[in-house]
Formats: C-alpha cells, sequence, structure tokens
C-alpha cells in the first residue's frame, strides 16, 4: 500500500512529483510541450465521463473516483509543466485572481455568466 503524505499544499505536491520523476529517470522527456500535451489529453479524458450526462451532477461512487483519478493525472501534469518551467502557481493564480477581479467586478457580474467582452 502507498504510503500517504501530506498533500495539501502545491510545493509538497511538487516535491512528490519531481521523486516520483526522479525514481524513473523520466525528466529527459518531460519537455514542456509533452507536458502541456499530455495534460490536455488526461483533461479531455475528465470530460470523456460526463458525456453525454444532462448536468454531470448523476456520478456514482465509481465513477467519481474514476473522475478523481483523472483529475489527479491533469494536476500532476500542470504541477510538473509549472516546475519545469519555473512558474509559481501560487503566485501566478493570484495573480490571474486579480486581473479576474479586475474583468469581472462583482457588483457588475453577479449572477451573469457571459463574458467581460460582451458587456455594454
Amino acid at each position: 500500500m502507498p504510503a500517504h503524505h501530506d498533500t495539501s499544499d502545491l510545493r509538497t505536491l511538487r516535491d512528490l512529483i519531481r521523486q516520483f520523476v526522479d525514481e524513473r529517470d523520466w525528466a529527459q522527456f518531460h519537455t514542456p510541450k509533452n507536458l502541456a500535451m499530455a495534460m490536455s489529453i488526461e483533461a479531455a479524458e475528465v470530460m470523456e465521463h460526463f458525456q453525454w450526462l444532462p448536468t454531470g451532477r448523476e456520478l456514482d461512487e465509481a465513477r467519481r473516483l474514476a473522475v478523481g483519478h483523472e483529475l489527479a493525472d491533469v494536476l500532476v501534469y500542470l504541477v510538473r509543466l509549472a516546475d519545469t518551467l519555473e512558474i509559481d502557481l501560487p503566485a501566478a493564480v493570484a495573480d490571474k485572481m486579480q486581473l479576474n477581479r479586475e474583468k469581472y467586478p462583482a457588483e457588475r457580474v453577479r449572477g451573469d455568466a457571459r463574458k467581460y467582452t460582451e458587456y455594454d
């Protein structure tokens, strides 16, 4: 049974993924292009579980577990890609959320799903 680690922060996840990759000598294959493609492929595998469902809220426990595994794959490739490119993901998220606050002021967009370019 695999050891469980405290994986509640991205730095810990990054280190866990680095260790896994290093143990297998896979860094040589982890170019930004390959990682971006792998992440996109895994994201498509997430979508596959929702295809033809009315909302996606109908997942049974087995399907939820499978979706969780696919989401983990997406996150692993995302963290690995950021690590390879030396991008600080928490800082990038904070920056992006600030940009989103400016694009989508809560008092103007609350309850409206349109893109910011569609506003008057």
